[in-house]
């Protein structure tokens, strides 16, 4: 279950707690009873594994390297297969 946030609007004190998604959302405060909302944070991302950034932040050699691949892929002749 996810754990959401809230914050009063009346008192400012903030509070967790943990619901369903289907749950119906906290309306007061557990100090004052005063309106609260829920505050939305950037969830946490983490990528792991191997892939995915090799081509999208290159380093200076990796650079060079694809640099040097694409020449090789555009300089090889594409030839037809005359005994077909």
């Amino acid at each position: 279950m996810p754990i959401y946030e809230y914050e009063c609007q009346t008192c400012s004190h903030t509070f967790e707690v943990r619901q369903g998604f289907h749950d119906t959302p906290i309306t007061n405060c557990n100090n004052c009873q005063g309106k609260v909302r829920k505050k939305i944070h950037a969830p946490a991302i983490q990528f792991k594994g191997s892939g995915w950034y090799v081509t999208d932040f290159p380093t200076e050699d990796r650079k060079k390297q694809m640099a040097a691949e694409k020449k090789e892929t555009k300089a090889a002749p594409v030839t037809a297969d005359a005994t077909k």
